[in-house]
């Protein structure tokens, strides 16, 4: 990783998260165009419906990891300590029904990435003194991405947590796409996560440069 303090603001602007489920063709291809049009963060969701896992989870890790290491893009790994452990990932992200963050933190020690998905500003402030980087607030706008998804919290929620004095890096979730990324970034957010609004584009690259513009970070 280019350093755990590589600015992690910056690192979130356009934060792209994905799994073989996510995608229509090979999930390779889909990060390397979602590379090429700008993302600055990757997260390896590998979750619901026909999800590898085993050996095939552990391949397809390390080939995304390889594309965001020529890329030099962090790559972070959705609740699966073990496997980001096993491949030396830059940080894992978890859940509110995940491992506690404490333990998480434990385990992968100081020079990794955590990201915690926070709901209220109890699970921020916990997930702040457990060793969070970053917290992940959402959904911001109703998404079809996550079956388990949270209520739709709007972006009133980031202004809370910035008005309250949360001042650890932020990044929305949710429903965002190229036509209200601005507004999640404006509410107080340090950057906007994406899963269907790239995965799912007719055409992947420009989808995401469409997204960095939008956040106010052309290419």
């Amino acid at each position: 990783m280019r350093g755990r303090r590589q600015s992690i603001e910056d690192a979130l602007t356009l934060y792209f998260i994905m799994g073989s489920t996510n995608c229509t063709k090979d999930p390779v291809e889909v990060l390397r165009e979602a590379i090429e049009g700008g993302i600055t963060l990757f997260q390896f969701r590998e979750k619901g419906s026909g999800a590898l896992e085993g050996k095939e989870k552990l391949e397809l890790a390390v080939k995304l990891q390889e594309e965001c290491r020529s890329a030099g893009i962090p790559f972070i790994v959705n609740d699966d300590v073990d496997l980001a452990a096993a491949i030396d990932a830059d940080g894992v992200h978890i859940g509110q029904e995940d491992e506690r963050a404490s333990e998480v933190r434990e385990k992968i020690g100081p020079d990794k990435w955590l990201g915690v998905s926070t709901h209220t500003l109890e699970e921020a402030e916990q997930a702040i003194a457990d060793g969070a980087d970053y917290l992940g607030l959402g959904p911001i706008y109703p998404t079809i991405s996550k079956d388990d998804a949270e209520k739709v919290h709007g972006l009133d929620i980031i202004k809370r947590f910035r008005t309250k004095g949360i001042e650890t890096p932020i990044v929305g979730i949710g429903g965002i796409d190229s036509s209200n990324g601005r507004a999640v970034i404006d509410a107080g957010a340090n950057g906007i996560s994406l899963i269907s609004a790239i995965a799912g584009a007719d055409n992947i690259r420009v989808a995401a440069e469409e997204l960095k513009q939008a956040v106010g970070d052309e290419i």
